[in-house]
């Protein structure tokens, strides 16, 4: 018997240490900024449940290195998975900097990004005490005739969901049609990453 596989979800896997320190500096203002202005929502002068989401920090020159990487691996990302980016030009059109609150209760729900192709993360403060990101298969209609694994803690091709190991420096890109989330941090440790979606737009009606 021969088994071909189709329809795979790539999710690109590269370890960055050597940006971190830097780009952590670079991003503090934003996060602190972003901690003043969450601070009316705060309940006794707890900040449980919030996230603390920066401005655009798409053109902080300090975060140069980073930037001008993800521009060209997001172009070689789509360039392999045979799409035609002759026809396209790539623009880094979102890019944030995220902190889960201190006291705990910094989450996201299920969703994806409509608005890109590529999205990804880097994440700057993290460890086996934070949040991390869980992927969902996106063949919707499989949930319709859904049965029981064997063992969910394996990879297999019934596997709904995967839930991915990070480390201070570890970069993700996948396809902005994936479905994520990032399950409830305690707050037992800081967890700050940054956040990019990159669209591919057709040359011939350039913005």
């Amino acid at each position: 018997m021969k088994v071909e596989n189709y329809f795979q979800t790539p999710i690109y896997i590269f370890e960055k240490p050597e940006w971190v320190k830097e780009s952590i500096k670079a991003t503090n203002p934003y996060i602190k900024e972003a901690i003043k202005l969450n601070k009316p929502k705060f309940y006794n002068n707890k900040d449980f449940g919030l996230v603390h989401h920066s401005k655009p920090i798409v053109k902080e020159l300090k975060l140069k290195k980073l930037i001008d990487f993800i521009g060209n691996t997001a172009m070689n990302i789509l360039d392999n998975q045979g799409y035609n980016m002759s026809l396209y030009n790539l623009f880094l059109n979102e890019m944030w900097v995220q902190e889960f609150p201190k006291n705990g209760g910094g989450h996201h729900s299920p969703h994806n990004h409509w608005n890109g192709h590529i999205s990804g993360f880097y994440f700057l403060k993290c460890s086996s005490e934070t949040s991390y990101p869980v992927f969902y298969d996106p063949r919707s209609s499989k949930s319709m005739n859904m049965l029981k694994q064997k063992d969910d803690s394996k990879l297999t091709y019934s596997t709904e969901q995967v839930h991915f190991k990070i480390k201070p420096g570890t970069l993700l890109f996948f396809n902005s049609y994936l479905t994520h989330e990032f399950i409830f941090d305690k707050g037992i440790e800081p967890f700050r990453f940054i956040h990019f979606n990159i669209q591919a737009t057709d040359k011939n009606h350039a913005i």
